[in-house]
């Protein structure tokens, strides 16, 4: 398993790692308070960003399995299914559709029990010509 920490300022900020097996990559992030909203809640757009990046790394190994290619969120439209505020959650995706450069994807952020948290469709635009390690 390849795991991904700090790549990013976003994901230094927040915290949550990528993990990618065959292929396949998951977000998870250990909520603590930087990700805690007024309502004692975790925040939307912490379960937007973490949406958005396991489905942009999905997309990304679309090609090959292996090589995580560039890619750019063209839209993203996220359903907040029920209140989470404390422990794990992780994040999943998949290909739904598209072609070689436009591409389709569902996503789901759940606890690390199952429960559903958020999901998300969304449209992607993958650069084949261009590998980010």
């Amino acid at each position: 398993m390849k795991v991904i920490r700090d790549q990013t300022g976003t994901q230094r900020t927040l915290g949550y790692v990528v993990e990618i097996d065959a292929g396949v990559a998951r977000v998870v992030l250990d909520i603590d308070e930087r990700h805690i909203n007024r309502g004692d809640s975790l925040h939307g757009g912490v379960i937007a960003t973490m949406l958005d990046a396991v489905a942009g790394y999905t997309v990304s190994l679309s090609v090959d399995g292996k090589s995580l290619y560039y890619t750019s969120t063209l839209s993203l439209t996220v359903n907040y299914l029920s209140r989470f505020q404390d422990g794990r959650v992780v994040a999943t995706a998949n290909v739904s559709g598209g072609g070689k450069k436009i591409v389709f994807v569902n996503a789901l952020l759940s606890t690390d029990t199952g429960v559903p948290v958020a999901s998300a469709t969304g449209t992607f635009k993958l650069y084949r010509d261009s590998v980010r390690g």
